[in-house]
């Protein structure tokens, strides 16, 4: 299982919180590439829910990560 930015953002519309097979689900009818969906399935699941993209990859770059000042757009 690997993420990229690029992969983890399909997720970020997702109905959070949400169950794995809730993910899937959101992942085929969004169209998301079928990495994000295997990333999914290959999940180790006991029944969790996921609050937010950070529970499921945790180095998920936050808004504070980016260097740059929202006031100056």
């Amino acid at each position: 299982m690997y993420w990229t930015l690029e992969l983890a953002s399909k997720l970020e519309d997702a109905p959070w919180p949400a169950s794995k097979e809730e993910l899937i689900d959101f992942a085929i009818r969004s169209g998301a590439p079928m990495e994000v969906i295997e990333n999914l399935q290959e999940i180790e699941d006991e029944g969790e829910i996921y609050e937010s993209i950070e529970d499921i990859w945790p180095d998920y770059p936050s808004k504070d990560d980016f260097f740059f000042n929202e006031d100056e757009y």
